[in-house]
């Protein structure tokens, strides 16, 4: 059983010092520490924050770059496209006007080839009719 005498006062007294000591020895460092380690924690999570949202926004800046980016090259592709259509709708009509020149210029020489042979065949037909008459008359037409 428990005798209340002077040994219990000296035990009482000997675990408040106990408690004194390991506080100031033990419990008060390893606070210390923990607290800086809380404090540290917690400036490392901000900083982290901070960085993603410097991620976040780089992010969005490079995107908006690469829209402008595309939309530079898609006009300049569009440019180049209607330059190209206009040079060769340009050489498409330079080339029908030479090829039609050409087309007249063959035309108006058939003509004259047509014109030249109709006039042959004219002066031809007048000598063979006078033949083919002298041949089916027997004699000579010409006098």
């Amino acid at each position: 059983m428990i005798t209340i005498d002077i040994t219990l006062f000296i035990h009482i007294i000997n675990m408040i010092v106990l408690m004194i000591v390991l506080n100031a020895i033990l419990y008060k460092p390893v606070q210390s520490i923990l607290r800086k380690r809380q404090e540290k924690l917690e400036t490392l999570s901000k900083d982290v924050e901070q960085f993603e949202e410097n991620a976040r926004h780089r992010q969005q800046e490079v995107d908006k770059k690469m829209r402008e980016a595309s939309a530079r090259a898609k006009e300049a592709l569009d440019g180049a496209r209607s330059e190209a259509q206009a040079a060769g709708a340009a050489q498409l009509e330079a080339v029908r006007t030479e090829a039609e020149g050409e087309k007249k210029k063959r035309q108006t020489e058939i003509r004259s080839q047509i014109e030249a042979a109709q006039k042959e065949l004219r002066e031809a037909t007048s000598d063979f009719a006078k033949q083919m008459a002298g041949k089916i008359l027997g004699r000579s037409l010409e006098a």
